[in-house]
């Protein structure tokens, strides 16, 4: 079955282009004008894989990508006008997969669009498996990780998490107390492609502290170790 790509973009020329030479391809091509759009489409039909102008009229590509990578765990690469190196910094806090700056060469564009869908389907897998391998609830102190149903609750209250911080959660539950490096996280949980992307723990890290820890900014359940990475407290509360 061809792979489904989103288009966004306030361009029309630019949608209708980029569809038309996506669907020669042998892909699937939908296209929104705008961050909503894009969203209740996504609501409605989830794609393969997105393809995100950051500039784009109200809600903005940056802001789009967190409610993308919260709500549905999608692929996502920028398309962008902007100086490289400020939207990569950008983008990689917002956990973004890929970029690719304007004017572009459609060639190299389904060649990062190809591999950004291989590393997706690769690190599924590869979590899917380990926590086949790894059912059990594990509990830590109120906090009790439930790789079966992909459920979290913390003091019996019901914590809604998306794959990646999920993944990431129970890594570090299997072992509460262990001190994981950046690099052990990154193989583990989104795989060997990203070693070397520290800011996709970091951000992912930040994501969790908002939602278990009382103060984000002053975390007691998962703990920094300066130079090192992070561990899980078993004793927190």
């Amino acid at each position: 079955m061809a792979k489904h790509i989103l288009i966004v973009d306030d361009d029309a020329l630019m949608r209708r282009s980029l569809a038309f030479n996506l669907e020669q391809a042998g892909y699937h091509a939908s296209t929104a004008e705008s961050a909503e759009t894009a969203l209740s489409q996504v609501r409605l039909e989830k794609p393969d894989l997105v393809l995100l102008d950051i500039s784009l009229p109200v809600m903005d590509g940056l802001d789009a990508m967190r409610l993308l990578k919260d709500q549905f765990d999608l692929p996502v690469i920028f398309l962008t006008a902007r100086r490289r190196e400020l939207d990569e910094a950008l983008g990689l806090e917002l956990g973004g997969d890929d970029y690719i700056t304007k004017p572009f060469d459609f060639n190299v564009l389904v060649a990062h669009i190809k591999a950004v869908l291989r590393r997706f389907e690769r690190t599924t897998t590869s979590t899917s498996a380990q926590t086949a391998a790894n059912s059990e609830p594990l509990v830590v102190g109120d906090l009790v990780v439930d790789p079966v149903t992909h459920s979290v609750t913390l003091g019996g209250n019901q914590i809604e998490l998306p794959r990646r911080e999920f993944d990431l959660l129970h890594a570090l539950a299997l072992q509460p107390g262990r001190v994981f490096t950046v690099d052990e996280l990154l193989g583990t949980v989104w795989g060997a492609e990203f070693i070397g992307q520290p800011q996709v723990v970091y951000v992912h890290i930040r994501w969790l502290r908002e939602k278990i820890e009382h103060e984000a900014n002053r975390p007691h359940r998962i703990v920094t170790v300066r130079g090192v990475g992070y561990k899980l407290m078993p004793g927190a509360i």
